[in-house]
């Protein structure tokens, strides 16, 4: 039997005594929220966070990083969750240890600036519901887009983290971020974080950059890098020994490539140095096994198998885009031109005047790099958000864009100078005037509202519907379609599966014929399995009988699945005179938003250059102008519905 030797440091005493006066390390962890936003495409179900989140209480984390980003955008449009009632559970199973979201400054978790009140009411219920951290940053390091968030937070009581977004460009440099520092300590933050998005934060740069802000700041400094390159593991330790005090980390299965470093590896690393994590390793341990576990539900088809990207060195995408930008063009059909965009990007962001990849100007130029490629014509296409951007409408770019695409954007609109909220007016007001009161149950639902007008709809009406009535959540289909393509890879002849996302409009249709024809109940059978299809009305009544109040309040929730449409003509068959067509796969809307009157109706003379109506893909909402003078004759798709690229929307004439 061979004898156990005790560990080096509990027989030296020289080591012991270091051991003693070890610095204690702070780390974040972002499995709850940047990880899977960055792995997954941000599709971790509440109930997935539910079953771990005791365990990840008591890991020893200084916090967790568990909302903000993408998951609340997600969650109405995807998981049909809702986000505050995440947040909520969350808190009530974290009893010990700080909870954490990421917002965007005055975009708050949009892709654009919304007015101080919405920003104001928006922090104060978050810190109501449970955050206790704010992580503040604006993606153009424009600090007038932060003062107002950091002062709401200080408020309300919570802790205002302030942000660099970290980038490299040819005006970037340690002088300019140190000077951004200073004007965010000057607005009250409490601690300051180098948010590395894209990876590319090299150590020596890092110890450079925190090395002059610990001469010239006095506030703790945290790191944010993701894994992308490969270097982040060596740069939190450069930047933990140049004076950084906390860094950010994963556990391992959702760690690596365009998450951050895993906790793991970080704490052996660290266990060799004067720096000090104590976390409980039989608690990470379980935490490993249970995302190792549910990771190959979760994960899209596409999921990287490559653990190092070395492009990211010159294209600088961030952690979280790189899955969405994957999945965004494989919606497109368009997966295989990853190359052509990944070449364009760059491109794009000098002639916008290098603004950091982060949210949502990561999305904009992104996006806007995608329908260059897509339409074979640089800016061809260009999404009101490009616009926007362009015009200032989020602040002031890093350097001056090339004055010619600046021109070709905006035309003869001009730019503005001053603050983007400045021009707002307060929203909260007149926010739900055109929505049903029976919609909306709290306060946070007209905040969700505000932020996400047409998903946070979609979402309330798929909410007031019975629960064996409501169709799969757009999540709910993607794992549908990633089983069966496993299925159909790993047999030759897999089975049918008994029920498909498209089974259940075949299946409404059936329960409205069973209503009608006074039918109890049907059995529809495939192969050894059968399902009982039960009428909504109670037996014997006739559908000309008086109906209760629940009778007409189920139907009506029936009715209300898809969004209102504006008041214009029900859409048509085309007869085969000339259209306008959809660029890209969306979903299309004849109107800008609820309650707003649509673009063009059947007999409108529109002249080249008139929007038309707007395609909503990949989060942008694009607007789709006439090419020529024309009037419209037909609507050919439903407001809310969805369109294929190609496909005809409008018939007109010439």
């Amino acid at each position: 039997m061979v004898k156990k030797i005790a560990p080096f440091r509990h027989i030296d005493p020289s080591y012991q005594k270091w051991e003693k006066n070890r610095i204690p390390l702070r780390i974040t962890d972002t499995t709850l929220r940047d990880a899977h936003q960055s792995l997954w495409a941000t599709r971790m179900r509440t109930c997935d966070i539910l079953n771990i989140i005791d365990t990840i209480d008591n890991a020893g984390y200084y916090s967790l990083e568990v909302w903000g980003g993408a998951t609340f955008d997600v969650c109405l449009r995807f998981l049909r969750e809702n986000p505050w009632e995440r947040l909520r559970l969350i808190k009530k199973g974290a009893k010990k240890t700080p909870l954490q979201m990421l917002l965007r400054g005055q975009n708050i978790l949009g892709y654009r600036n919304y007015p101080d009140d919405v920003l104001d009411r928006f922090i104060a219920l978050a810190c109501e519901n449970g955050i206790d951290i704010f992580r503040i940053f604006d993606a153009l390091n424009d600090t007038r887009n932060l003062e107002h968030a950091i002062k709401c937070v200080k408020q309300h009581g919570g802790h205002a983290q302030g942000t660099i977004c970290y980038t490299i460009s040819p005006v970037h440099t340690v002088k300019k971020y140190v000077q951004v520092a200073k004007e965010q300590v000057q607005m009250g933050i409490d601690s300051l974080c180098i948010k590395d998005m894209a990876g590319i934060l090299s150590p020596i740069s890092a110890e450079k950059l925190i090395s002059a802000l610990m001469s010239e700041v006095n506030i703790p400094i945290q790191l944010h890098c993701h894994a992308t390159s490969g270097m982040a593991s060596a740069t939190y330790v450069e930047g933990i020994r140049a004076g950084a005090g906390a860094i950010d980390c994963a556990i391992s299965p959702m760690a690596g490539f365009s998450s951050q470093p895993p906790v793991e590896t970080m704490l052996a690393i660290f266990e060799e140095t004067p720096y000090h994590a104590n976390l409980d390793i039989d608690a990470l341990r379980k935490i490993c096994k249970y995302f190792t576990d549910i990771a190959p539900s979760r994960q899209l088809s596409h999921h990287p198998t490559n653990i190092i990207d070395p492009e990211i060195l010159i294209h600088h995408i961030p952690g979280g885009m790189i899955s969405n930008l994957r999945n965004q063009l494989q919606q497109q059909n368009a997966l295989d031109k990853l190359d052509e965009v990944l070449a364009e990007l760059p491109r794009v962001r000098a002639d916008m005047g290098y603004p950091p990849l982060v949210t949502p100007t990561s999305q904009i130029v992104g996006v806007q790099a995608v329908m260059n490629v897509i339409a074979g014509e640089r800016y061809a296409m260009i999404p009101q958000e490009t616009k926007d951007y362009v015009q200032g409408l989020y602040g002031r770019s890093p350097a001056p864009m090339d004055p010619e695409i600046k021109k070709k954007i905006l035309g003869k609109e001009k730019a503005i100078t001053c603050r983007p909220a400045d021009l707002m007016e307060p929203l909260l007001p007149k926010a739900t005037k055109d929505i049903d009161p029976k919609l909306i149950n709290n306060e946070e639902d007209i905040i969700s509202y505000c932020l996400f007008p047409e998903q946070a709809l979609e979402y309330f009406k798929w909410r007031l519907l019975p629960s064996e009535q409501r169709p799969p959540s757009p999540a709910d289909q993607e794992r549908e379609k990633i089983g069966q393509e496993k299925v159909a890879s790993s047999s030759p002849h897999p089975e049918k599966q008994f029920m498909g996302s498209k089974d259940y409009k075949e299946l409404h249709a059936l329960i409205d014929k069973v209503n009608e024809l006074h039918i109890n109940e049907i059995i529809i059978k495939r192969d050894d399995v059968s399902l009982s299809l039960k009428s909504t009305k109670p037996a014997g009544k006739s559908s000309t009988a008086p109906q209760t109040k629940q009778q007409v309040q189920t139907e009506t929730q029936v009715a209300e699945q898809q969004p209102p449409a504006p008041e214009a003509p029900k859409p048509e068959a085309p007869s085969g005179g000339p259209t306008i067509d959809a660029p890209l796969h969306g979903t299309f809307y004849i109107s800008s938003g609820p309650g707003k009157p649509p673009f063009v109706k059947p007999g409108d003379m529109v002249k080249a250059g008139d929007p038309v109506c707007i395609v909503e893909a990949m989060k942008l909402f694009n607007q789709i102008k006439a090419a020529s003078n024309c009037q419209i004759v037909r609507i050919l798709v439903e407001h809310g519905k969805p369109v294929q690229k190609g496909q005809p929307m409008l018939e007109i004439k010439l």
